[in-house]
């Protein structure tokens, strides 16, 4: 499968940047198709892919895969070679999942709820995979505090592709408060050069896109 054509579907301003940063982690050829919000996105042939209409979307020779924690483990697991996942034996496969998933489960929608102002009831917090937003984040915390640099301790992984990034949107767009162990998470992810070449490629998209006064 790896030298099978891999085809990104995307939108500079979404989250198709968190597949690029992980496409340019993973270092291999791929083509880019920029689609438009309610146009291209929309368009039969598109909807083909992903019936949602939305993008992020990878299609990697016959494979298609949406939704951004997928496509990540998807890449990681793919392209083995590149060590963006534990090995399959590893013991670290275990938290891999769990942080990977956590972000995009109860982190998500417990950062999404908040920035609609939905609170949860108190008596109601059984009802909800997250309990509270402060629980969420709490929790985070705990995974990014440690004295290791990573998730999975010293090595980068997928995960914190998917989760830097979700701290990175929510620390930027103010939807995440700001705490010191967040803060030095993101600024160490940034500094990867990846992570680098992924921004300037979709920068220079989004203002390819952006009409001209």
């Amino acid at each position: 499968m790896a030298d099978q054509e891999l085809v990104f579907y995307t939108h500079p301003r979404s989250r198709g940047r968190i597949v690029r940063w992980m496409l340019e982690e993973v270092g291999a050829a791929y083509r880019t198709v920029l689609l438009e919000y309610g146009g291209s996105m929309k368009a039969p042939e598109y909807l083909a892919l992903n019936p949602m209409g939305k993008v992020p979307a990878l299609r990697h020779g016959d494979v298609v895969v949406t939704e951004v924690a997928a496509i990540c483990a998807y890449l990681a697991d793919a392209f083995a070679a590149r060590g963006l996942a534990p090995a399959r034996d590893s013991s670290l496969r275990g938290a891999y999942y769990r942080w990977l998933f956590f972000a995009a489960g109860p982190l998500e929608a417990a950062v999404s709820n908040r920035a609609l102002g939905f609170v949860v009831p108190p008596e109601r917090k059984g009802m909800i995979g997250y309990g509270s937003y402060e629980e969420a984040l709490d929790a985070l915390e705990g995974a990014v505090s440690s004295r290791s640099p990573y998730l999975l301790g010293e090595d980068f992984s997928a995960a914190d592709v998917y989760v830097g990034s979700h701290l990175g949107f929510g620390l930027r767009f103010g939807t995440i408060e700001k705490r010191p162990a967040f803060e030095a998470y993101c600024a160490l992810l940034e500094q990867r050069p990846a992570r680098r070449r992924a921004d300037q490629l979709d920068d220079a998209a989004a203002a390819a896109a952006t009409p001209r006064a």
